[in-house]
């Protein structure tokens, strides 16, 4: 029997009253009681390692409700880092370019160059590179720049030969290709899902042996965050049988849900996939079933009720119609809601929202379940009138917050207008209707930065310091309750994990202050040490 006994510092539990407490022990990686020194003292054992917090702030570990692990690993070991500030260092076309050819003098011939996390609103030319400039950095490799939504990208003659697409190929539904206005010829750009085809989710350059160094690479950085459940929230069949074999081969440095692509249904609860799944008790985890209804803000495929403020194709009223129709979307759902699995439905814009809220509708008075926990992803531009109803019908919702310190001025100045942009991420609305929600950061898009994230949610503070909708903001306790406890609840976790509370893993992320003292000085905290079912994961050291 191994106990610790934690003590000296501030604990909050996040259990349903919010508590706090003196001391917690553990054992054998489980929380075995929680309450005053006294008490927890009378019932450990004389062996029972001491843990003096110092002063320091403990909390349960953070869980990652949204995000698509491990790709920050690939972008670290395997793909050029294009981002933009205040994320990375390209500031205009000619960097981007230089970090292109770099990874090219790097790659062997005929294997692919990936660059990632592209934006071009944070470049001095506001605009994408063409197929002619990918070709001049490289005519010896097929090149992939990926936007940094994942919605669209760009590719050199070679990557639009492999996707097998020319200048003759017509437009597909939900997509667009770039065309020089003047001969009609492919310019490289690949808009929307439906056009990137199989460039959409890389697994054309995704190797075991890539995925497995990514996963480590991801996992420390998570740990090192506070993170201690991961999440890739689009797993299709090749991933899967990657997160399986992992389960089955080696031990996870990281518990992992995956939610696998809707559409693998019901080959993947019947087990018809010939890749390995994980077993339970693994650490990888299958949870929701994963859907799209829309696109990005930044593309403007989000589709929207109202147009948008200055739309990038110069179309007067454009909203980006709805490539989905209702009987489809009734149809998808329905299929996973009959199948007794929980939808995590990508839908950013409002109109997006409608159609999914009516196809809910539509599945619940044909099939009703009391707790089906159904989630939309990111909704960034929910209305009241959406809020009520979903309090009606039981529909829960992850909200990005990180998007207005990023891009809100982006927002505010050509995606939504200097009105809409206010109610960006409706969370206290969403919160006054008493809606269990949860924040993330969507990784790769943002950085996993739990404690930014949390700041972000209660200041609503964009990169210059413009203040952006803050009759939406949260309470840090509301901030901090969506990135533990509520996101265990909304994966239907919350019986293992998210609160400290007796019988539950002992998962903690130990802070240097406290989280919901001070609101601005929240991104400020660091965490110190991540423990995970009792065993320290993550120790940051003087020198971090």
């Amino acid at each position: 029997m191994r106990q610790q006994l934690y003590h000296g510092g501030e604990i909050l539990t996040l259990d349903e009253t919010n508590a706090r407490a003196e001391a917690v022990l553990v054992e054998d990686g489980r929380i075995a009681k929680v309450g005053s020194l006294r008490e927890i003292e009378a019932v450990a054992s004389a062996k029972a390692s001491r843990r003096d917090l110092c002063g320091r702030t403990m909390i349960p570990g953070f869980i990652d409700p949204h995000g698509h692990f491990p790709d920050s690993g690939f972008l670290k070991l395997h793909r050029a880092d294009l981002s933009t500030p205040p994320i990375g260092e390209c500031r205009c076309l000619s960097d981007v370019f230089d970090r292109l050819r770099q990874k090219a003098a790097n790659t062997e011939p005929g294997k692919w160059v990936i660059g990632s996390m592209f934006e071009p609103s944070g470049l001095a030319e506001k605009r994408f590179p063409t197929r002619q400039e990918l070709d001049k950095i490289s005519s010896e490799h097929p090149i992939w720049v990926v936007h940094i939504s994942g919605h669209a990208g760009v590719a050199n003659s070679l990557a639009l030969a492999f996707r097998g697409i020319d200048r003759d190929t017509a437009t597909p539904k939900g997509g667009h290709f770039g065309r020089d206005p003047s001969t009609g010829d492919l310019d490289g750009l690949l808009d929307g899902m439906a056009a990137m085809g199989n460039l959409g989710d890389s697994e054309f350059q995704i190797t075991y042996d890539k995925f497995r160094s990514a996963f480590k690479a991801a996992a420390e950085e998570y740990l090192a965050q506070g993170v201690t459940l991961a999440q890739n929230a689009w797993a299709t069949k090749s991933l899967l049988g990657y997160f399986g074999r992992i389960a089955t081969e080696d031990a996870p440095e990281i518990d992992v849900m995956v939610l696998p692509a809707g559409f693998l249904e019901p080959k993947v609860s019947r087990q018809e996939l010939d890749v390995p799944l994980p077993p339970p008790g693994s650490g990888i985890i299958l949870g929701p079933r994963k859907l799209f209804g829309d696109g990005s803000f930044h593309m403007q495929t989000a589709c929207m009720t109202q147009p948008y403020h200055k739309p990038l194709n110069g179309e007067v009223g454009y909203r980006c119609e709805l490539a989905v129709t209702p009987e489809q979307m009734a149809k998808r759902i329905g299929k996973l809601h009959g199948l007794g699995f929980q939808c995590h439905i990508h839908a950013n814009g409002d109109a997006t929202a409608d159609l999914v809220l009516d196809a809910i509708e539509t599945v619940q008075e044909r099939d009703p379940r009391e707790d089906h926990r159904h989630t939309l992803i990111h909704a960034q531009t929910l209305r009241e009138d959406q809020l009520d109803r979903m309090a009606a019908l039981g529909v829960t919702a992850s909200f990005f917050p990180a998007h207005i310190y990023y891009w809100g001025d982006y927002h505010r100045d050509t995606t939504l207008g200097p009105e809409r942009v206010q109610n960006m991420c409706p969370a206290r609305w969403a919160a006054d209707r008493n809606i269990r929600f949860t924040i993330h950061n969507d990784a790769q898009v943002t950085p996993t930065l739990p404690l930014h994230l949390m700041w972000c949610a209660v200041n609503r503070l964009s990169v210059t310091g413009s203040e952006i909708g803050k009759q939406q903001a949260l309470t840090p306790l509301e901030a901090l309750r969506a990135h533990t406890i509520d996101a265990a609840w909304q994966v239907f976790q919350e019986h293992d994990r998210g609160s400290i509370e007796t019988g539950k893993r002992a998962d903690f992320a130990i802070l240097s202050a406290s989280p919901v003292q001070n609101p601005s000085a929240i991104k400020d905290i660091t965490v110190q040490e991540t423990v995970v079912c009792g065993e320290i994961r993550y120790l940051r050291t003087t020198s971090a």
